[in-house]
């Protein structure tokens, strides 16, 4: 008997915006040299050397700086973005909406993030 075909493609489900993917990517880095063998059922439009690839380009021409590298990495491993009605983390949400702008921007070139 013929088994179908189609049930063994599996289709990408494309990010909701920029802070999910830069979320994903994070978590995703810190698990790749784990022992984590659990094998995600949601299979996504990029992989994270794409996304790792991507982000290094816009640092190198100048579409992102040094201080949003810093807020993405900083807030992405507390898993949350900068709240900009938190004093202290004013200036920081400032940094962060411009990155995920860009990351915007660029993600939907690349078709990762929902229309």
């Amino acid at each position: 008997m013929k088994q179908n075909t189609l049930q063994n493609i599996s289709v990408s489900e494309k990010f909701q915006n920029a802070e999910q993917l830069w979320f994903w990517f994070l978590y995703s880095k810190s698990i790749q040299n784990g022992f984590n063998n659990n094998r995600s059922s949601v299979h996504r439009p990029c992989e994270l050397l794409d996304v790792e690839t991507l982000i290094t380009k816009l640092y190198l021409c100048g579409k992102l700086s040094d201080e949003q590298l810093k807020v993405m990495k900083k807030f992405g491993d507390k898993r949350r973005a900068p709240h900009q009605y938190i004093y202290s983390e004013n200036r920081a949400a400032a940094l962060w909406k411009s990155a995920m702008d860009t990351l915007t921007e660029y993600a939907h070139k690349k078709d990762w993030l929902v229309d």
